[in-house]
């Protein structure tokens, strides 16, 4: 074998050394970078799964009940005015309280509206008005990222939507509003490794959870909870 062979055999080699090792290292680089890619994805998912519940609970505070519709959640916050209870005074305060007590006792029909008045005029009180004002002017002030029509789409996913329900359900013989978020893997990690994904789907299954991500449940009731948390 003369030495221009050698050459060529041993540049061959080389190559399919350097193929193998990268093969090696890309099959075990693969998971790292599916569960990065997966836990960043997550972290905007869940925050945007966490605005749906904070604007539900809104909602339901003055509908009593959840919407199982985003529009009307949009609308909510858009449009919608949320009761908001002001605190007058201290309760640590021992002068304002002995005088709010004195007044509600020289007349038993004074409102907290009429110890306002008198709050407004100089006089030391202790009590709570409730003032309406616009949900939006209440809710997500100081998040400059916050999108109310954004909250419907799964994030990384083309804009396929969340899976959102909304039931009044009888538990223990009382009508309980229940609502749920859903966002499946199949969307949300939409584009990284299918059969990474499949496998985290599966592995879901196995365990008994949900294969997403998901905020409350009108199966049964859970405090509106997250699987995450």
């Amino acid at each position: 074998m003369n030495k221009t062979v050698k050459t060529i055999i041993s540049i061959v080699l080389l190559f399919v050394i350097a193929g193998l090792v990268y093969l090696i290292v890309d099959s075990v680089m693969q998971p790292v970078n599916f569960n990065k890619q997966k836990d960043a994805r997550q972290a905007v998912a869940v925050q945007r799964l966490k605005d749906i519940r904070t604007l539900q609970t809104a909602y339901k505070s003055v509908n009593g009940k959840f919407t199982a519709d985003f529009d009307s959640l949009a609308l909510f916050y858009n449009e919608g005015k949320m009761e908001v209870v002001m605190q007058i005074g201290s309760h640590d305060d021992s002068l304002a309280v002995a005088n709010t007590e004195r007044l509600r006792k020289q007349n038993r029909k004074i409102t907290d509206k009429d110890l306002y008045e008198l709050y407004l005029k100089g006089e030391k009180v202790v009590c709570s008005i409730k003032n309406e004002i616009p949900v939006k002017d209440t809710l997500f002030l100081r998040r400059s990222d916050f999108n109310v029509d954004s909250l419907k789409y799964i994030p990384f996913s083309g804009k396929q939507e969340v899976m959102m329900d909304a039931v009044v359900k009888e538990v223990s013989g009382v009508k309980v509003p229940l609502f749920e978020a859903k966002m499946p893997y199949r969307s949300l990690l939409k584009g990284l490794d299918n059969q990474l994904r499949i496998n985290l789907d599966a592995e879901c299954r196995t365990q008994n959870r949900y294969e997403g991500l998901q905020v409350g449940s009108v199966t049964a009731p859970n405090n509106n909870a997250g699987n995450w948390e």
